[in-house]
């Protein structure tokens, strides 16, 4: 596609050369001018038609090509107008001369009074035709090379959104995340969050706790036995003193159990 394309630039740039050329040679008014470039319209549709026609015989379809050789017969009358118009614009030894037009498929010159043949054989030409073929395959390229590009564009921009949209839905799957757990950090109790010099603090204190918690309940116990047994040697004071009074008025010595 690039030899093609500096090819066809290569060729419109000579192009562009001969009709400034043409243009500084030929000096005519603006009016002759239109009027001329008129006449040359004329003669490319009547080369390319007779082309046309041409082919279409060598085909062997002869009904097309004669309908064709009629159109040419109207284009022609046209074409005569046309020259009219342009003879009585401009002097009758200016009219003689040759007037020069430049190729828009391969920058070749065309006379204004060429005849038919010579039409025909420049538009139905495989020069001519050959640069038309170049043109439209180049056209053709391109046309697909853009649809192509167009279509990189739009997988490139789905992919850009589908990552964007993947990156988005993350980030709020973090941030929620986050906030879940600085909700639940919330709901602890105060001392999930102490520091360890706090926990071994804390737990030192709960130590002395239970040590005294043990200590106190040990001397609750053994002042409880000490008073059931300050309770029971009274008692059995009480009982002996009792026995020992019963028995001297018995007369019983050996009353003890």
């Amino acid at each position: 596609m690039d030899h093609l394309e500096s090819f066809i630039a290569e060729c419109d740039r000579r192009t562009e050369l001969a009709k400034k050329r043409l243009a500084e040679t030929q000096k005519i008014s603006a009016e002759v001018s239109t009027k001329a470039e008129k006449v040359h319209e004329l003669n490319e549709e009547i080369g390319k038609l007779l082309a046309k026609a041409e082919q279409l015989r060598a085909e062997g379809n002869v009904d097309k090509s004669q309908k064709i050789l009629m159109e040419v017969e109207k284009v022609r009358g046209k074409k005569k107008e046309a020259e009219e118009e342009y003879r009585n614009s401009m002097p009758a030894s200016s009219f003689q001369q040759q007037k020069l037009r430049v190729c828009e498929v391969y920058s070749a010159y065309l006379g204004l009074h060429d005849n038919d043949h010579r039409l025909a054989d420049h538009f139905g030409g495989k020069l001519h035709l050959g640069f038309i073929q170049i043109r439209e395959k180049l056209d053709q390229l391109r046309k697909t090379v853009a649809e192509k590009q167009e279509k990189r564009n739009q997988d490139r921009l789905r992919r850009r959104e589908e990552r964007e949209q993947e990156e988005h839905l993350s980030r709020s799957g973090s941030r929620t995340r986050d906030r879940r757990r600085s909700r639940s950090r919330d709901r602890l109790p105060r001392r999930s969050r102490f520091t360890s010099r706090e926990r071994r603090k804390l737990s030192r204190s709960r130590s002395r706790d239970r040590h005294r918690r043990r200590h106190s309940r040990g001397h609750r116990r053994a002042s409880r036995d000490r008073s059931a047994n300050y309770k029971f040697s009274r008692e059995r004071a009480s009982r002996e003193a009792s026995w020992e009074s019963g028995g001297s008025e018995r007369g019983h010595p050996d009353w003890r159990l």
